[in-house]
């Protein structure tokens, strides 16, 4: 557990990352009005977004996207913000560099400090929260060039990785959206909610960050429909890989028939033509090169080779 705080008039700004029972407990006492569901969401390891009001506080959960390296897809971390009449309360598990950048800015920072609180509690919630908006801009610019390489490899021979590749980036889109997703209406309550926490001319800034999140949207729509494609294609090209191999192997299978049949015939015991002959392996041999030739003219103007 961490609790930090910093102020500076007129806002005081704790910051809990990994929030335990004793910051829970703590929590409370200093703000008894606090509603125990709200308290008891903050411990929960994930919550879905959500905005609650209250007369004396407003209670947000939001998601934004965290990057798992290890299984390569966006993990959805969250951040909760109490917002009272001059306390700003953010709630996370310290991953999520814009906040923990902020933070650490207005520790150092006097002039930073004063400029995230000084235009009241407002503000500072607008300004966290567009930043953490603005922070999935490059993670949706690294799945951009992800699917960018796609685009280029498609056509490469080692099919199986390309479409290996294409169903993680497809994995990681379906998670960035769901995210981005469910962060929409909460920004659009934020946008039209009558609180009087919330001054009326916070409504264009928060619009602001709501067209943001309709742009991130849109990327992660568009980006969804290209890997969709680009996974036809690829399924395209493996079949059509697959029934160049089946072709050829049928030619071949076709072609040792008439082999197989002639050498089985002559390893009968049995009078046959030149089998006394001396020339007879060359005059077989001869006649099974003749008719490999015939069958493979014959595919040949029929286009099956």
């Amino acid at each position: 557990m961490t609790t930090r705080t910093i102020q500076h008039h007129p806002v005081t700004w704790s910051d809990i990352t990994h929030p335990d029972a004793a910051d829970v407990a703590a929590l409370s006492k200093r703000f008894p009005r606090f509603h125990p569901l709200n308290l008891e969401d903050i411990r929960s390891r994930i919550e879905r977004p959500k905005l609650d009001q209250d007369d004396d506080y407003l209670f947000l959960v939001l998601h934004f996207p965290l990057w798992d390296a290890e299984n390569e897809i966006s993990r959805a971390s969250e951040v909760d913000i109490f917002v009272t009449r001059g306390n700003l309360i953010t709630v996370h598990n310290g991953s999520l560099k814009p906040l923990v950048a902020a933070f650490s800015r207005c520790e150092r920072d006097a002039a930073a400090r004063a400029a995230l609180l000084g235009s009241g509690v407002n503000h500072a919630v607008y300004t966290l929260i567009d930043q953490l908006v603005d922070y999935m801009f490059p993670i949706l610019n690294k799945v951009d060039r992800r699917v960018h390489a796609i685009e280029d490899a498609l056509f490469a021979s080692n099919s199986k990785q390309v479409i290996q590749e294409i169903a993680l980036v497809r994995r990681d889109i379906i998670s960035l959206r769901r995210i981005i997703r469910g962060q929409i209406p909460i920004i659009q309550q934020l946008e039209s909610v009558a609180h009087p926490i919330l001054k009326e001319h916070m409504e264009e800034y928060f619009g602001d960050i709501a067209d943001h999140l309709f742009k991130l949207r849109d990327i992660a729509e568009e980006n969804f429909e290209i890997i969709n494609s680009f996974a036809d294609t690829a399924d395209t090209l493996a079949s059509y890989r697959i029934n160049e191999v089946m072709r050829i192997l049928t030619v071949i299978s076709v072609i040792m028939l008439p082999l197989t049949l002639i050498s089985s015939i002559y390893g009968m015991n049995i009078v046959l033509p030149f089998a006394d002959s001396p020339q007879a392996f060359a005059i077989t041999a001869a006649i099974m090169v003749a008719v490999v030739l015939v069958m493979l003219l014959y595919f040949r103007r029929r286009h099956w080779l």
